[in-house]
């Protein structure tokens, strides 16, 4: 009893004391923040038939249907052409911010302002990807997903690094003027009548950051703040926990609805997606693989086999790691071979949030490496100038000594 005890004590101090798998939600943030901000800039000559005022899901069909369904969308505002490129562009500002850390709470609440304005005012235009996307951007304003990979946690290294030598950090303006920016543009929202029943929840998030923000400057280490970290690992590792049910749904759900395709049971499924011409962008590969009927039964089995056991390897770490492999690289071969890029992104995306740490930590010291490689390779060699020419009757003039430090 004594040791279930102990047990139960240190898992409640873990919850509680540290935010979970730092690594795992800042790649769950970098994948989708990617996905979406490529989506976006792929799409951006079509972006007024997709979402535009002008598509052919018009405005009045959009109103209706969000008049029904309730759903959350800031186009439906207005049906202006400015309005609407106002909002993409804030989608796009705000997919590239996130994707790099900056203000991670901020930007992952106008990420998720993006995405589910443009995806529900046009429903109809998504994939499963979509709506995996629609759901993390959610979820990851609730996580801290800012720890790592970040400049958020560049700035609080920098800011730790000035007190160590006795300094003083930079005082923080940027943060303040976002903050009474969008203050702000919620009120004007709100007083205009647009902001309203559960999405009032944004003046919440808002008067949390003000408070975070007084807390830390007023009393770093008091047990207000304390009490924050608490509320804020609490949540953050809930949200993490939903992200990873979340994941473990998708592919549980997908694998029992195929077992029961006839299709799927006689191992034959994969064979047709590669004929269609909307899911062929190379014939020539679609054809070498249908050919196979070895190839095209091992995918079919593997693919059901691979999504239903997935739930249940968690428990079996080498086992999990092995089959994680196996799933992501069948979503890039799906990328390559349905031309489904975004879906394929989306759900090892969601993959990422099961990475072992260990990869993640080698994976960031090879990105920083080779960063490193391209900035030194790209610094600016300074070339001599050229020489004035010295005057015939000027006498030369003498070589200096060679210093003994060259």
């Amino acid at each position: 009893m004594k040791r279930f005890a102990a047990g139960v004590s240190r898992g409640i101090a873990r919850v509680t004391g540290s935010a979970l798998g730092p690594y795992q939600t800042a790649a769950v943030r970098i994948g989708f923040a990617a996905t979406w901000l490529l989506f976006l800039l792929r799409e951006l000559p079509h972006r007024q038939e997709l979402y535009g005022p002008d598509g052919p899901w018009s405005w009045d069909l959009a109103r209706q249907l969000t008049a029904d369904n309730h759903a959350f969308t800031v186009l439906m505002w207005s049906d202006s052409q400015a309005w609407f490129e106002s909002v993409y562009a804030l989608a796009v500002l705000s997919g590239a911010l996130l994707l790099v850390g900056w203000r991670t709470r901020t930007m992952s609440v106008l990420f998720m302002v993006g995405v589910l304005s443009l995806q529900n005012r046009s429903v109809f235009m998504g994939d499963g990807g979509d709506n995996v996307i629609h759901l993390m951007a959610i979820y990851l304003v609730f996580t801290r997903c800012g720890q790592v990979w970040s400049l958020d946690e560049r700035r609080a290294r920098r800011a730790r690094a000035a007190r160590a030598r006795g300094r003083q950090p930079r005082p923080d303006r940027a943060g303040p003027v976002l903050w009474v920016v969008l203050g702000l543009a919620l009120a004007v929202a709100t007083g205009a009548g647009r902001i309203s029943g559960a999405w009032l929840a944004l003046w919440g998030l808002w008067a949390v950051q003000a408070l975070w923000w007084y807390v830390v400057r007023r009393a770093p280490h008091a047990e207000p703040r304390m009490l924050l970290d608490v509320v804020a690992n609490l949540v953050h590792n809930a949200a993490l926990l939903v992200i990873m049910a979340e994941a473990c749904l998708i592919y549980s759900t997908a694998g029992w609805y195929k077992i029961q395709g006839s299709r799927w049971q006689d191992g034959t499924a994969v064979y047709y997606p590669l004929h269609l011409d909307y899911f062929s962008p190379w014939p020539a590969l679609s054809d070498l693989l249908s050919a196979h009927g070895v190839i095209v039964l091992l995918v079919t089995y593997g693919t059901v086999a691979t999504q239903v056991a997935f739930p249940f390897t968690l428990l079996n770490r080498r086992v999990k790691n092995v089959l994680l492999a196996a799933m992501m690289t069948e979503h890039a071969m799906i990328a390559v071979v349905l031309g489904l890029p975004f879906f394929s992104l989306a759900m090892i995306a969601a993959d990422a949030v099961f990475l072992p740490t260990s990869f993640l930590r080698r994976l960031g010291g090879w990105a920083a490496r080779a960063r490193g490689r391209v900035a030194t390779s790209g610094a600016r060699i300074p070339l001599p100038g050229p020489r004035r020419p010295r005057p015939p009757t000027e006498e030369p003039a003498e070589a200096p000594e060679a210093s003994p430090t060259v």
